[in-house]
């Protein structure tokens, strides 16, 4: 009740008895026309402008008609993990970024950037001034290892480590030593197999990719000729895809270290396998066996069966300077198979380590329910759980698992979730709700000014003239200030 007299007051701030104030006619001006217009039909909010976000925004605008919604992101910049995650040398994934700006674009929608929700507003202002509000804002915590010696200088997550070389505003400092020979990333999942890609690749090839310029030319400089890359359990329950196996197998100048002991047993098993895990299989044994090219500079392999249980100190106890790992053996087979330590430990020599273990959703708001030990918002098929109106999409509602097409059927279902709870009734839409108008005054009076799509086309284009000056698609702007002298200007 006190925040709906918080937001009548504001609404009252910002009219005048000939129109809209100053600030919300400069507001209009700078393109936050559909943001602020007195529409009388739904209004729904959405939290994170990354894929989860934009395509629970697509859905929503598709099927109805007279929704609005409003799509507020912590950044001055949208697309969220498109952006920030993908690989600078898989632009074909990025093309996406085409349909989330028509997305934002349309007449119905309207991006605020710049907005920490949680923060600079809280979800129980936003559930005032909207019928529902979405939580889409992903996964930007990292799971602990929990062993001895992880926060020593060498050791990095691979969400921070990505975000170094892809612009992530918040890892523009990070500045990994890549004067070891040797790099053990922890994880066989895609991301790692990314990481140890970008690790391998010859600059040539990424010189041409949107690659931050000082991750390049740290990368240009690196002595990394070894990557490790290390699972509890083995062959059968790796979680990379073949694509981003074959791009290993494939990497110029690289050959495959594996080692046989991992593979026993493996060619007798291939029969009953599905046909996606057989085919992903048979590649590995091929590149185990095959090796590659002997006078390749650079190597790469998978260590199965094996778990970190201490990062190793150099003499001066400053810096990593190896891995402790348990050797494994599987209990059970198939997808389900649980790895259970033997006794024997193994030291590996390296002098980076990257932990790719997993990202994971931090709490945004103490009125949200938070489950801390999946590291989600509980709901039940996106609705969150005993809070009407309030909803959640991607990677916040099932944990950070799958691509981008997982998260778009996941944004999906709950937008259709969502229209059928407006359906039935279960939203009052008798109400008008004032939304981005009364959200944005709100936000002046606390200092923050929001960052509209408009803004971020300015950020776009300084990035792409600046990258077409080096020979790139774009040059990411890292800092979060030059962002918005831009945006403003």
């Amino acid at each position: 009740m006190k925040m709906m007299r918080m937001i009548n007051l504001v609404r009252g701030s910002v009219m005048k008895i000939h129109g809209l104030s100053r600030a919300s006619r400069c507001l209009a001006a700078e393109g936050g026309v559909r943001g602020l217009s007195s529409s009388s039909g739904p209004r729904v909010c959405i939290v994170g402008g990354g894929p989860a976000g934009f395509y629970t925004a697509q859905q929503l605008l598709k099927a109805r008609q007279d929704a609005a919604v409003d799509v507020y992101e912590r950044l001055p910049v949208p697309f969220g993990l498109v952006r920030f995650g993908v690989a600078p040398d898989h632009p074909e994934v990025k093309n996406v970024i085409n349909t989330f700006t028509q997305t934002a674009q349309h007449e119905r929608c309207s991006f605020h950037g710049n907005v920490n929700v949680g923060k600079d507003v809280t979800i129980d202002e936003l559930r005032q001034a909207y019928h529902a509000v979405v939580l889409s804002y992903g996964a930007e915590g990292n799971r602990s290892m929990g062993i001895s010696g992880e926060d020593l200088p060498g050791v990095f997550s691979a969400k921070d480590f990505v975000g170094w070389y892809n612009g992530l505003p918040s890892n523009k400092e990070l500045r990994p030593d890549l004067s070891c020979e040797t790099a053990v990333i922890l994880g066989q999942g895609n991301v790692a197999l990314d990481v140890a890609r970008i690790l391998l690749a010859p600059v040539e090839m990424l010189k041409e990719t949107d690659i931050t310029q000082n991750a390049l030319e740290a990368l240009a400089g690196s002595k990394v000729r070894r990557v490790l890359i290390v699972g509890r359990r083995g062959p059968l329950q790796i979680a990379c895809t073949i694509k981003e196996l074959r791009e290993m197998v494939n990497l110029p100048n690289t050959r495959a270290d594996m080692l046989p002991a991992d593979f026993e047993g493996i060619a007798e098993a291939l029969k009953d396998l599905p046909r996606p895990r057989k085919r992903l299989t048979e590649l590995m044994m091929k590149a185990a066996k095959e090796g590659g090219d002997d006078k390749a500079e650079k190597c790469w392999g998978f260590r199965f069966f094996r778990s970190p249980v201490e990062v190793i100190a150099g003499a001066d106890g400053k810096r990593a300077t190896g891995i402790r790992l348990a050797l494994n053996k599987l209990e059970g087979s198939g997808e389900s198979a649980r790895a259970e330590v033997t006794g024997q430990l193994e030291d590996v020599d390296c002098g980076l380590i990257i932990s790719s273990i997993g990202y994971k959703s931090i709490p945004i708001d103490p009125a949200v329910p938070f489950d801390p030990r999946r590291a989600i918002v509980p709901n039940e098929m996106g609705r969150v759980q005993d809070t009407a109106g309030l909803y959640c999409s991607g990677w916040v509602k099932r944990g950070p698992t799958g691509v981008i097409a997982t998260t778009m059927n996941d944004s999906f279902d709950t937008a259709r979730v969502l229209i059928q709870d407006m359906e039935a009734g279960k939203l009052d839409l008798s109400v008008n709700k004032p939304g981005a108008q009364a959200i944005t005054a709100l936000l002046q009076t606390r200092g923050v000014r929001t960052v509209l799509f408009s803004h971020w086309e300015k950020i776009n284009a300084e990035e792409e003239k600046r990258g077409k000056f080096l020979g790139k698609p774009r040059e990411k702007l890292l800092d979060v200030d030059e962002m918005l002298k831009i945006a403003w200007s």
